[in-house]
């Protein structure tokens, strides 16, 4: 197994994959939170976080045809500017941590931002570019440890927009966002042949769950489940924190 996993940690992280994998296809955004926030639990997150990217770029793949007419591209490159600005410095830190403080990191900005999701905040203002942007410079921040597109949900939640157009436009903000960051992980030593059998091993299982996503999207209410989804991220965070504080 890559990165020595045991036989019962990967068999829980695969379904751990699969249920993020769901949640991505649905809402458009939660699976790398999920995933790293479950794995957490079991391992160091830090050497599967390019795995979770190169997953996060697979299932666009999936999802391309059907999310191209509703991306909002202007909102997309201005968060990718302010991230870009932020990307090598947090890289260069998350890199520089232990596996302890990484997981207490990780797990603790995790239900930060789950807490803000479920705050319920608004936005009364329409928002420019120079708030874009700056989001984009805390989600650059955040994405060093996998967890970029939780900053950027909470900000447009706070917004009216169509479910559809929200979905289309974190897809691929997120899939941008990864693509910049692996050569920073790889320049950093953290992308290895462990990181390409990983990703190969997922594919079939992300192929999966973004599909049941897809198809779940197309029958009910992405609020509702993405309020389902936050929860569950507080909890991960939550036991997340509390193992690596016992430890």
């Amino acid at each position: 197994m890559p990165f020595d996993l045991g036989p019962g940690t990967a068999v829980a992280l695969a379904f751990a994959l699969l249920g993020a994998a769901f949640v991505r296809g649905y809402s458009g955004f939660g699976f790398s939170a999920i995933f790293i926030a479950f794995a957490a639990l079991f391992t160091n997150p830090l050497p599967l976080i390019p795995v979770v990217f190169a997953c996060e770029i697979m299932m666009t793949t999936f999802q391309a045809r059907g999310i191209r007419g509703d991306i909002d591209w202007w909102r997309v490159a201005w968060l990718m500017l302010g991230a870009a600005i932020a990307l090598p410095f947090s890289v260069t830190v998350m890199l520089s941590v232990g596996e302890d403080t990484a997981r207490i990191i990780i797990s603790g900005v995790i239900l930060l931002l789950a807490l803000f999701l479920l705050s319920g905040w608004t936005l009364r203002h329409r928002i420019g570019a120079l708030g874009h942007g700056s989001v984009g410079i805390v989600s650059g921040m955040c994405n060093s440890a996998g967890i970029g597109g939780l900053p950027v949900a909470a900000f447009m939640s706070a917004q009216p927009m169509h479910s559809a157009t929200f979905r289309a436009t974190m897809i691929v903000y997120l899939t941008a966002l990864d693509l910049i960051t692996l050569p920073l992980l790889w320049m950093g030593g953290l992308v290895t042949r462990d990181t390409a059998i990983a990703a190969f091993l997922a594919f079939p299982i992300l192929g999966i769950g973004v599909w049941l996503g897809g198809r779940r999207f197309l029958a009910a209410s992405p609020t509702a489940f993405r309020r389902s989804a936050v929860l569950l991220l507080l909890i991960l965070s939550a036991l997340g924190l509390i193992r690596a504080m016992v430890t």
